[in-house]
């Protein structure tokens, strides 16, 4: 495991998150497919770590993959998303973590789209969109 910037104890976790946020970033659980609040969402924008903040994943690396949760293509940049193999469950299976506070995300498999071929699938209660902040109209002088 590693050892993470940004550490809490569990009942500082506990304060901060909802009972299904800890339960998932925590504690690696997974929220049911077609649930979470971002599964079917499409606006332009970013997605944030829930527990640090840290900007995970880009909406233009955001695909439909038919699973029910959400799917990236990519990691908003390299470094950001640590891989662990995840044995549970009787699987093989490679977990995703924030780099920075150690959250649960989800995992990362090998059949999504190019260029990456990757599939990130990620618990929407692991996240907090961040919309694309547009500059104001500019007026000529």
């Amino acid at each position: 495991m590693s050892d993470y910037p940004v550490k809490k104890s569990d009942a500082d976790w506990r304060a901060q998150l909802d009972a299904t946020q800890f339960e998932v970033t925590r504690r690696a659980a997974t929220e049911r497919a077609f649930t979470g609040k971002y599964w079917d969402h499409w606006e332009r924008g970013s997605y944030a770590c829930v527990c640090c903040g840290e900007p995970l994943f880009a909406s233009d690396t955001k695909f439909d993959a038919g699973c029910g949760w959400p799917s990236y293509s990519a990691a908003l940049k390299a470094g950001i998303v640590e891989r662990v193999i995840d044995r549970t469950h009787g699987m093989v299976r490679v977990e995703v973590r924030c780099q920075n506070c150690g959250a649960h995300l989800g995992h990362v498999f090998d059949d999504g789209p190019e260029p990456t071929g990757e599939r990130f699938c990620i618990n929407s209660a692991s996240i907090d969109f961040k919309p694309e902040v547009l500059a104001p109209p500019t007026t000529p002088r």
